[in-house]
């Protein structure tokens, strides 16, 4: 059966390490009415308090999901790659990290594919979200496309963005969306990208 896996980044936090701002609770709020629908068997999320929160408002629109919270889903660098072989501004942000921290991220990253990305048991199609940070979900996305293993590198995802990914028996993962926002309207947006480089999507 299919595993579909939702992957939501925490809503914005002020300051970047705190708590959700109104931006982000606005944001969560938001992500909960784009997945009411969705039945849900379960939510987690890291142990962070911005993911914490986006989890907790997203699940008021859930009633009965349960709710857990995993270092699996935290906030860590997924993988040690070599920083002479990556562009300059990878390179720095990998080199940012010491070797423990980037030794304890890799054990977390392969220890959240084996619990994360894998496909569903015999019965119905299930259907789980992950409330986590940047890195981890750039990591799902790279392996589930066969990347580098560093390539989580770079895949950004905005503040409130969704991204599924289905998994089964005897075949490839399949991305079916990346960093999606059309719930979110323009101000609740964040691409990366000067407004001038974006085209309207309202």
């Amino acid at each position: 059966m299919t595993r579909f896996l939702y992957l939501v980044r925490h809503g914005d936090a002020s300051p970047h390490h705190g708590p959700l701002s109104e931006t982000g609770r606005e944001q969560a709020r938001l992500v909960g009415r784009r997945l009411r629908e969705v039945p849900l068997a379960a939510i987690t999320h890291g142990p962070l308090p911005r993911a914490a929160q986006t989890a907790a408002i997203i699940a008021e629109s859930c009633p009965g999901v349960p709710v857990y919270v995993s270092d699996l889903a935290g906030d860590y660098i997924p993988s040690d790659p070599d920083p002479a072989e990556l562009p300059p501004r990878f390179a720095s942000l990998v080199s940012s990290y010491t070797a423990a921290e980037r030794a304890e991220g890799t054990r977390l990253a392969r220890a959240a594919i084996e619990e994360f990305a894998r496909p569903g048991v015999e019965g119905a199609d299930a259907y789980e979200l992950v409330v986590t940070h940047n890195f981890l979900i750039g990591w799902l996305v790279s392996q589930a496309l066969a990347a580098p293993t560093w390539r989580w590198l770079g895949l950004n995802q905005m503040n409130g963005g969704l991204t599924v990914i289905a998994y089964q028996p005897d075949l490839p993962p399949r991305l079916i969306s990346f960093n999606e926002a059309g719930y979110l309207p323009s101000a609740l947006r964040w691409t990366g990208f000067p407004p001038s480089a974006v085209p309207p999507c309202d």
